[in-house]
């Protein structure tokens, strides 16, 4: 199914304006991440889509040919998924998954075969007569998700499906959901705060900020060509070069960079893969902080810009606490955005 929808936006009586106009359209199969802060306006405009918030007049939401605006939740046929889970304590996995089916009147061998199928895909066949009450925090996320997917929903919706667990099982699952979501071709929108989780799992990442989508992509798109320093900071922590920008020199507190282009009258920034510590760099600082983060350490230098970090692998040779080093950024590395952008 082709999701669309245009002219889409939120003012609550109060006249706060969660959502401004936005169009988004999101086409079959694909998986689309609305990424952003809290109150940035992506939970709002999920819960819009899914028919449990009304929208201003003039908005339009299309399901292929149909327009479902004035459609209450029940006959929008949309699947959901909650950080909560949301399932029924007092029934097993097996209820749990056939339950959606039962208020579609399906008949038993139907139901008995769709849950089956569901089970089998996510893994969860030999969990199917146990209580949910008696399963881990991400087996309940794979059946709140074998719920939402069993009655076929013609759009799949997740709102911060994995906030809710630990940071290990949080990254096996994230990747276990990219597979199952291309596995049952579904077209599915997900919101996230977490950069992360929306370039492992998302086709397409829709950034979000101050109730509107300011930048849609692909994960490598938005990475490699950020529209706006909100976006650089947001989708890889882009690091903000102060200095002053004379034709295509940088200047800064510890020394001179060449730019890639003309750099009057725009901000720099920089990656902190793309910062190294190099005999031959034309920056000099001194190594404020090292923080060991197990494949890495995270590297803080001061005397060249505020907050300049670098990374280097365990393995490698590390640098002293205190240490006088040079750093070299190649110009090509350098993304280069208008002054004044958000």
């Amino acid at each position: 199914m082709t999701f669309r929808l245009t002219n889409t936006a939120k003012t609550y009586p109060d006249g706060t304006r969660a959502l401004l106009s936005t169009k988004l359209t999101v086409k079959n199969g694909e998986i689309v991440s609305l990424l952003g802060p809290s109150g940035c306006g992506k939970t709002t405009l999920l819960r819009i889509i899914a028919g449990l918030e009304t929208p201003d007049l003039g908005s339009d939401i299309w399901f292929d040919e149909d327009n479902v605006t004035s459609l209450p939740v029940e006959r929008r046929n949309v699947g959901m998924v909650f950080q909560s889970y949301a399932l029924f304590p007092n029934m097993s996995v097996r209820a749990n998954i056939g339950y959606g089916l039962k208020m579609q009147k399906l008949s038993k061998p139907e139901i008995e075969a769709r849950v089956s199928e569901v089970l089998e895909m996510c893994q969860l066949q030999k969990f199917s007569a146990r209580a949910v009450n008696a399963l881990s925090g991400g087996q309940r996320q794979r059946v709140a998700l074998a719920r939402a997917i069993a009655p076929r929903p013609r759009l799949l919706l997740l709102d911060e499906p994995l906030s809710a667990l630990d940071a290990s099982l949080r990254e096996s699952l994230r990747d276990e959901l990219a597979v199952l979501l291309r596995k049952f071709n579904i077209t599915a929108i997900f919101v996230t705060h977490d950069q992360d989780e929306a370039m492992a799992i998302a086709d397409r990442v829709a950034v979000m900020s101050n109730g509107r989508i300011v930048q849609s992509g692909t994960p490598e798109e938005l990475y490699r060509h950020p529209n706006s320093a909100f976006v650089a900071g947001f989708v890889g922590n882009a690091m903000r070069l102060d200095g002053k920008c004379t034709g295509s020199v940088l200047t800064l507190e510890g020394g001179g960079l060449k730019l890639p282009g003309e750099g009057s009258g725009h901000n720099v920034f920089v990656r902190a893969e793309d910062v190294r510590i190099d005999d031959n760099g034309s920056l000099c600082g001194q190594v404020e902080t090292i923080t060991f983060l197990g494949t890495h350490y995270r590297i803080g230098i001061k005397g060249i810009t505020p907050n300049l970090l670098t990374s280097i692998f365990v393995g490698q040779s590390a640098p002293k606490f205190g240490q006088s080093v040079k750093v070299a950024i190649k110009p090509e590395a350098l993304i280069l955005l208008p002054a004044g952008e958000i």
